[in-house]
């Protein structure tokens, strides 16, 4: 039970800073969208203890530099085509490959589709979208670290602090 309780506060506290955050800095749809990205990277790294979160945590970070780094330079360079997923999904792989990152590919791979078909569905701003996805992976990792403290806090008080700063 506890554990379910601990990811929901750490999903929602994710979800809840990413959304404000990008309330200042983004168009309503992005909003919404960083919220939902940054619930995502809490569950990936989210586990039933700190000392198998930590690595999870670094491992979903690494993968998201990879992607966002490779996504934002063929942004800048190229519109969107999907044999520009290709290749990207390719580099991607190779990159992680050579680190000896094997397990990360998958996730990489999931990342890196995501967000070049969202920079599609708004070309005229899509090389900020791997800007944007960083910003809410970082929040999320950060808040599944935070969400020990979490554990220890009754989830309501969370509930409630959350609900009066709404």
């Amino acid at each position: 039970m506890g554990y379910a309780i601990d990811t929901a506060a750490a999903s929602l506290v994710a979800h809840w800073i990413t959304t404000m955050s990008l309330s200042h800095l983004a168009r309503p749809d992005d909003d919404l969208l960083g919220g939902m990205w940054a619930v995502v990277a809490t569950i990936f790294v989210f586990r039933e203890t700190r000392s198998e979160s930590l690595p999870a945590g670094l491992s979903r970070l690494a993968d998201t530099c990879v992607c966002f780094a490779l996504c934002l330079a063929y942004l800048l360079l190229f519109p969107f085509t999907a044999v520009g997923i290709a290749v990207l999904l390719a580099l991607g792989t190779l990159i992680l490959m050579a680190q000896g990152r094997h397990d990360d590919i998958v996730t990489a791979g999931i990342t890196t589709a995501v967000v070049i078909v969202i920079a599609a569905l708004s070309p005229r701003q899509a090389w900020e979208q791997p800007l944007l996805r960083l910003l809410d992976t970082l929040i999320g990792v950060l808040f599944r670290r935070l969400g020990s403290l979490l554990s220890r806090a009754d989830a309501r008080a969370v509930t409630r602090i959350v609900k009066r700063s709404t």
